[in-house]
């Protein structure tokens, strides 16, 4: 399964992956995943949100034990984050099976559709709308940098944008979520190569824009400018110190510019702050502090700031008596801390959910240098099959 997926929507140039949403790689992946459930006997499902669905036993039952992942990726992103849950998934069912394995409640693995938020903006697309955290009509507003319409987008790939919308009725039937995941850190290094996450820190996205004056470059004095570039790098350079200063993450990692000449001074900056804080008031607080710099600057050089925020995801506290249901049948793991979001952090407003996390010895993601071991891989695959056992087979 693996070999089979990894040169799916590769850069030759970058050895990166460029899978996002609705892209023709996306498509192939989601080929790939209808076709391994299909292969395996299991009932097939395209959700009005575009999440693909593989069951095992009665997809209408209830207490439903679901695995998986996603398989879409960030720019130029690594093979591991989001594929490795869905592999994982599909490895620890024919696991149970090799065991003989007697079902109690229906199983069900996952691939929610546009977790990274690279082609829109947007993490958690597919699963937002499920829990209703998206409504339909700010998924229809979503455009990508070509100006793509999302509703658009999805039509091309064949997906009614018409029936996108919460699925409180599936989510109802669902017992657990289990998600299995790439460590993003290094908690795992020195120790054991799975844990389990306890909590997922508050985030979100706010895009800030830095409205100047277009000018020449090679006439205009330096006095007479009001260049947002300048104000657009000197609030990247806050962003590190006040992120440093509240032991918190800011981040920005992707910039738009109008008219984008380079003998031309710009006339609009457009910046994506991610940030990120172990509890709701910090990370509210460093914003505001980025934003008030920004503001600051921005008056002294004659341009005007202002600021949207795209999306934000409140602090996630994972459901307590399933992680510890998880730590106990894998023998009293580590419980660990993460800053990154996922899926089942999304989920976690409507369905008891647990995440397992697999030691990454970099601790590099959202990179092509992103690497688990194959020892650790397969012990990943053990845990969770020792935990859909202990969860779906009792």
């Amino acid at each position: 399964m693996w070999a089979e997926l990894l040169p799916v929507g590769r850069s030759a140039s970058s050895g990166g992956y460029r899978r996002h949403a609705w892209n023709a790689a996306d498509a192939e992946c989601r080929a790939w995943f209808e076709e391994q459930a299909r292969s395996r006997g299991l009932t097939y499902e395209l959700d009005r949100n575009g999440n693909q669905w593989a069951w095992l036993g009665d997809p209408q039952g209830e207490g439903a034990i679901v695995t998986g992942s996603h398989l879409d990726s960030v720019p130029d992103g690594g093979a591991f984050d989001g594929p490795l849950g869905v592999v994982s998934s599909f490895a620890a069912l024919d696991g149970l099976r090799d065991r003989g394995a007697e079902f109690s409640k229906p199983l069900a693995i996952v691939n929610f559709g546009d977790e990274e938020g690279a082609r829109f903006g947007v993490a958690c697309v597919g699963s937002r709308l499920s829990a209703g955290l998206l409504t339909p009509e700010q998924a229809r507003e979503l455009r990508d940098a070509n100006g793509v319409r999302l509703p658009d987008a999805m039509e091309r790939a064949g997906q009614d944008p018409d029936a996108i919308g919460a699925d409180a009725e599936r989510l109802a039937r669902i017992g657990a979520f289990v998600e299995l995941h790439v460590e993003q850190g290094r908690y795992l290094a020195e120790d054991q190569p799975v844990g389990v996450a306890g909590a997922i820190w508050p985030h979100g996205r706010w895009r800030f824009d830095f409205h100047g004056e277009a000018n020449h470059a090679g006439t205009t004095r330096l006095d007479d400018r009001h260049d947002p570039m300048l104000t657009y790098a000197t609030t990247v350079l806050a962003a590190r110190k006040k992120a440093r200063q509240a032991g918190a993450l800011a981040t920005f990692g992707k910039i738009a510019v109008e008219p984008n000449g380079t003998n031309a001074i710009a006339s609009l900056v457009r910046g994506w702050l991610d940030s990120r804080a172990a509890d709701e008031a910090t990370l509210d607080e460093l914003v505001a502090a980025i934003a008030q710099a920004a503001a600051e600057r921005g008056e002294r050089d004659g341009v005007k700031v202002e600021l949207v925020r795209e999306s934000y995801t409140p602090v996630v506290d994972f459901d307590v008596p399933l992680r510890d249901r998880l730590v106990g049948a894998l023998g009293g793991v580590p419980v660990l801390p993460t800053g990154a979001g996922h899926d089942a952090g999304i989920l976690a407003s409507a369905v008891p959910t647990a995440m397992l996390f697999v030691r990454n010895p970099s601790g590099v993601s959202h990179s092509p240098a992103e690497h688990a071991e194959v020892a650790d891989c397969l012990t990943g695959v053990a845990a969770l099959t020792d935990v859909l056992e202990d969860l779906a087979c009792q």
